[in-house]
């Protein structure tokens, strides 16, 4: 460095081609326990509020893994996150006699319900995702024939241009989502989305888009709450829904329009196990790219997986771990100890593992309450921004005096 005898820019030339920028680290991975969201799928996430539009806002059951999350998104944009779910965590339906369904992700229900007879077991309408938020959603089918109007649809359903000029008839539905008991929105019958003049038809074509215009398509494409499985009113159909277009003159709605209110959701805390499942998801390098694996306030179990299975199993990327929280809050005297204890707890020492020492208090804006949140997130966090100073740093070729 060049002396000065004030302050001042100095500006050095530095050979770049001896250093690799550490733009890695930016990347975090977390798997935890969400109310709402695909489970057992990666999804990536860059801010807090994409989390909660994604994985639901915290409760007390899910406000840890949350705020792991949300903390670790206060430093970088980059995080990808695997919900758990357990067993008995299920999707909200119509009440019909297959009660007690697990659809994790558009995956399973693709390979499963999509495009299958499902011999009307599961009803007409079924809850996105697993959990009791799901219990909220009541749905409304306006079928052709009806004098059903409102500000949600510019007209009354009919027949599409697509299927009268192959000779079919009376495909036309509109669909509302609604969320009647308010646990979205925090107002009971507010309308979440809607879905007018889709199509009976299952090679239906939306003649303005080009696109598929089959109701259960569009809805398994575009909805962020539902996805639709049987024909609605199925007990009053002959089975025309979901035919071909040409020369079918579809089946109605008994009474041109029906509301469906889903429930038998469930939630239950994720197991170890479940947990271990998810974060099983980032252990193939090859696949995702991730550098900071946050653990939030998993078990010994749980840690002794993720630095086993997923960070000493890729060698590229670092577990961040806490001790549990009776280890360290209101155990005044007893922490250091304690931390001890916990460590010994684990059956191998890594070099692809830090661990801390603490958990913080922080205020849960969405139910108005304090929490304690294990620190892992935050550590993680800082290594994002010691990386971003670092590489602007280097790629600046400045050197401040």
């Amino acid at each position: 460095m060049g002396f000065q005898l004030s302050p001042g820019v100095n500006v050095s030339e530095i050979d770049l081609t001896t250093v690799v920028p550490s733009v890695l680290t930016t990347s975090g991975a977390f798997a935890g326990t969400f109310r709402w969201g695909p489970a057992n799928k990666v999804v990536l996430v860059d801010n807090e509020i994409n989390l909660s539009k994604t994985f639901g806002t915290p409760d007390s059951n899910s406000a840890v893994s949350f705020f792991t999350a949300a903390n670790f998104l206060a430093y970088g944009n980059n995080l990808s996150v695997v919900r758990a779910v357990a067993i008995n965590c299920f999707n909200a339906d119509a009440n019909t006699a297959q009660t007690n369904v697990q659809i994790a992700n558009s995956d399973v229900f693709e390979n499963l319900l999509l495009n299958g007879d499902n011999g009307n077991l599961y009803g007409p309408f079924m809850a996105r995702y697993p959990g009791a938020l799901g219990n909220s959603i009541s749905v409304t089918v306006v079928d052709t024939g009806s004098n059903v109007r409102s500000g949600l649809f510019t007209d009354v359903p009919g027949t599409s241009d697509y299927v009268a000029n192959v000779g079919g008839a009376n495909d036309e539905i509109h669909i509302a989502v609604v969320d009647a008991g308010g646990l979205f929105t925090g107002v009971r019958n507010t309308v979440l989305e809607t879905f007018p003049f889709v199509s009976k038809a299952s090679d239906a074509v939306n003649l303005n888009t080009g696109t598929n215009n089959y109701y259960k398509q569009v809805i398994f494409n575009t909805s962020k709450y539902i996805y639709a499985v049987d024909p609605a009113d199925y007990a009053n159909t002959s089975g025309s829904w979901g035919s071909s277009a040409a020369s079918t003159t579809f089946d109605q709605i008994s009474g041109s329009s029906a509301s469906y209110s889903l429930s038998s959701g469930a939630d239950e805390v994720p197991t170890d196990a479940n947990i271990n499942i998810a974060y099983s998801n980032f252990a193939n390098k090859e696949v995702y790219d991730i550098s900071l694996v946050l653990t939030g306030n998993a078990s010994n179990t749980v840690q002794q997986h993720v630095i086993d299975n997923v960070a000493t199993v890729r060698k590229d990327c670092v577990a961040f771990i806490s001790p549990p929280i009776d280890a360290v809050v209101n155990q005044s005297g007893y922490e250091s100890d304690n931390i001890k204890t916990w460590l010994n707890g684990l059956a191998r020492s890594s070099s692809y593992v830090v661990a801390d020492s603490g958990w913080k208090y922080q205020f849960d804006v969405y139910n108005n309450v304090y929490r304690w949140i294990p620190m892992n997130a935050d550590l993680a966090g800082l290594c994002v921004t010691t990386d971003r100073k670092s590489t602007r740093l280097n790629s600046s070729h400045t050197d401040i005096s």
